[in-house]
């Protein structure tokens, strides 16, 4: 079994809702200030939002992919992160609000360790050898 790389991909989500009324102020507060902050920052890979399609949970997601974890306690994210007015403004505003971060768990599997199945179309699974 191939070991785990020390260095792992990071991620962090947030999920939130917004009172309808404060919708746009919330989106332009992310869009304009808070997202392009953390672009910037070092670490920091990328930055995306989405917004959800229906259903239940929240309307909002935000996906960050960092080069590791450890860029959350780093010198640089802690300075960016205290709340701005803008966003002590937005907060009440706010339900719902998670946040999650996530360290990479893949593992290089050497070509000879890795499985590979063929399904039929009811679902079943052959070896393919």
């Amino acid at each position: 079994m191939a070991p785990m790389s020390a260095e792992r991909r990071g991620l962090v989500l947030v999920m939130a809702d917004v009172d309808t009324e404060h919708e746009d102020d919330f989106n332009a507060w992310y869009d304009t200030e808070h997202l392009p902050e953390r672009q910037r920052c070092g670490g920091i890979l990328s930055a995306r939002r989405f917004v959800s399609d229906g259903g239940d949970g929240p309307r909002y997601l935000t996906v960050y992919e960092l080069e590791n974890t450890d860029v959350l306690s780093s010198e640089e994210y802690q300075a960016i992160s205290p709340m701005s007015e803008w966003q002590q403004r937005l907060m009440p505003h706010l339900t719902g609000v998670r946040r999650h971060v996530f360290r990479e768990i893949t593992r290089d599997v050497p070509e000879s360790e890795q499985r590979r199945a063929v399904r039929s179309t009811d679902g079943t699974e052959a070896d393919d050898e």
